[in-house]
């Protein structure tokens, strides 16, 4: 990933009457990463993403793409963008290669080369021959990413990838995604509201709830060591250890498991591990207790119900 923003929504809005479906949305999206886009259903992930890519009309606001305005340079935007919004679609009776000669005839820039390179690339390699109406949804799914990127996008948006897919669809998707992103240097933007899959795909996550951004999070930049932590220590003899632990840096005790709130946490980690073993109480783990995207979720939108 590197700084160079390749996507840029300013205080994008979508009405509807007299409805605000969105409301001002401004991010940028940099190059070779992935992007999630979180929020509950019906927080207006759909609908900005339409907006992205000029399925629906833009109220106000503005989403630029390598430098080009959706709304006054349309072609030149979208000549950038690959997409997947709700569900790939291919003909049936078809294989997948012919699939991808179909939609290659449409970009004059794809050539033979470049379709095998992106079979490869989804590891459909075995079955791009076989007709698409044998294909699993997983397998339907990398066919539409393979689409999506044959003419080389700087930018490929997927709107819920993961619906429908088994456990190890997911997976496959979640990596496949990934390495486009280190491999291809492409910013993908990928909406959902699972939890879980935004966390172990995303290098960032942009936080929507009824239509605003609500906070954008990063997975990547590490926590300043001044910072306070909560650290988790597995011990035997509980109550002794609990009686070395000063009074307010005690959080909780759950069985032999005491959580415990430190500042520069490497050394007093190690000062406070050193004392327990000092004074002979074995410690069979050490453990920072971090906060799951879930925890962030909940806490930046103030435990409003996920549906």
């Amino acid at each position: 990933m590197n700084d160079t923003a390749v996507v840029r929504l300013e205080g994008l809005t979508k009405k509807i009457g007299s409805k605000t479906i969105v409301d001002g949305l401004s991010f940028e999206v940099k190059s070779g990463e992935v992007f999630g886009f979180l929020g509950p259903n019906g927080a207006g992930k759909t609908t900005t993403i339409r907006m992205m890519v000029g399925l629906i009309s833009i109220t106000d606001g503005e989403v630029t793409i390598q430098g080009c305005s959706v709304k006054r340079q349309f072609e030149q935007a979208m000549v950038h963008v690959g997409a997947i919004v709700e569900n790939p679609e291919f003909y049936g009776f078809m294989s997948g290669y012919q699939n991808l000669q179909h939609f290659a005839r449409m970009m004059p820039s794809v050539e033979k080369d470049r379709i095998d390179e992106v079979v490869k690339l989804v590891r459909l390699e075995a079955r791009i021959h076989d007709k698409v109406k044998t294909y699993s949804l997983g397998m339907r799914q990398r066919l539409g990413v393979a689409q999506a990127i044959l003419h080389r996008p700087s930018v490929l948006v997927l709107d819920e990838p993961t619906n429908g897919l088994d456990p190890e669809g997911i997976r496959e998707l979640r990596d496949y995604l990934r390495q486009l992103s280190r491999e291809e240097g492409i910013a993908v933007i990928v909406s959902s509201h699972l939890l879980s899959e935004m966390e172990l795909m995303c290098d960032r996550v942009a936080i929507i709830q009824n239509g605003r951004l609500l906070d954008v999070r990063s997975f990547k930049e590490a926590p300043a060591e001044t910072e306070w932590t909560e650290v988790c220590f597995e011990v035997g003899e509980a109550e002794r250890a609990r009686e070395l632990i000063e009074e307010d840096a005690l959080i909780r005790a759950e069985g032999a498991e005491l959580v415990v709130r430190l500042h520069n946490r490497r050394d007093a980690i190690a000062a406070l591990n050193a004392r327990f073993v000092q004074e002979g109480i074995p410690v069979y783990g050490i453990r920072a207790v971090t906060k799951t995207l879930e925890d962030q979720f909940l806490e930046v939108t103030r435990g409003n119900r996920i549906v």
